[in-house]
């Protein structure tokens, strides 16, 4: 599986650029406009995500497909500090930074499918499917 297109995260503005790349592969693959907006809110989420806590990343996208069904597959990836305590991050309401808490809880919820990895000091690396329907 490789990614087609990745946008690089360095200040906030990248996070709207990624957030519109999001929604026009999304667009592209067939989703409509309830889907396109679920999706583009995962992205802003992960890609606030890395501008915060990690400094840089990318947030990678690729259309696939397997037997009988199509969708996107978003990859937020960074070199930051890691997340200590990944249990705490993934309850309802958790916020460091002040915010609505809804994070990766929300980008969870948004997604059919969300796999995190992270390692104390080396980074993060958050995988998510949203699957056509």
């Amino acid at each position: 599986m490789d990614f087609q297109s990745c946008v690089n995260i360095k200040k906030e503005w990248d996070i709207v650029g990624a957030r519109q790349l999001g929604r026009d592969i999304a667009r592209k693959i067939g989703f409509g406009t309830v889907d396109q907006a679920r999706i583009a809110t995962a992205i802003s989420e992960l890609a606030r995500n890395i501008y915060l806590y990690a400094g840089t990343g990318k947030i990678c996208f690729e259309a696939i497909e397997d037997i009988n069904q199509k969708g996107i597959s978003i990859m937020a990836i960074d070199n930051g500090p890691g997340i200590k305590e990944l249990s705490q991050v993934m309850e309802d309401g958790f916020s460091t930074s002040g915010g609505l808490g809804a994070g990766l809880p929300g980008v969870k919820r948004l997604m059919d499918e969300f796999d995190i990895q992270s390692e104390d000091g080396k980074g993060t690396e958050i995988k998510v499917v949203k699957w056509l329907r």
